[in-house]
């Protein structure tokens, strides 16, 4: 059931993105359901590996050729998809920055499990745990210089 409703955020990720980004169309609805197919299988099974042969690329650059990679296989779907058309790299690089932003956003939405908060993990002087919401520890002593002495 999860994979079905992550498939269909996919699909309407993917009719979005066709309507924002330049050079990125699909010829009907039924190409745009298979590409989002294949980019699902491209990301569960091939990112992975493709990730980890990469890493110390993307070590040196502190994760942003991730986005090489998401962008690479928005236009290997392309071409194996018939009827799904990227018409270059950089109209692929861009197609899946918007495509993540909009999924990410639809997965939120229609996930009532997911919650997103703040918690600050701060130390007082002893080292002990302070409570949430302590943002500022400032700690000022007032006396005589002498005396400090």
């Amino acid at each position: 059931m999860r994979f079905i409703v992550k498939w269909l955020v996919n699909i309407a990720a993917l009719f979005i993105v066709i309507h924002v980004v330049a050079g990125v169309s699909a010829d009907n609805w039924q190409a745009v359901i298979v590409a989002a197919f294949v980019l699902g299988l491209f990301n569960a099974f091939l990112r992975p590996l493709v990730i980890t042969l990469t890493l110390p690329i993307n070590i040196l650059s502190f994760g942003l050729f991730t986005l090489v990679i998401n962008g690479f296989f928005f236009y290997l779907a392309s071409r194996f998809v018939k009827g799904f058309t990227v018409i270059s790299f950089w109209n692929a690089f861009w197609a899946s920055i918007v495509f993540s932003i909009i999924s990410f956003i639809l997965n939120v939405m229609l996930s009532p499990a997911t919650t997103f908060g703040f918690r600050a993990n701060l130390f007082n002087a002893s080292g002990r745990r302070k409570g949430y919401g302590d943002a500022i520890d400032v700690e000022a002593k007032i006396g005589d210089k002498e005396k400090d002495k």
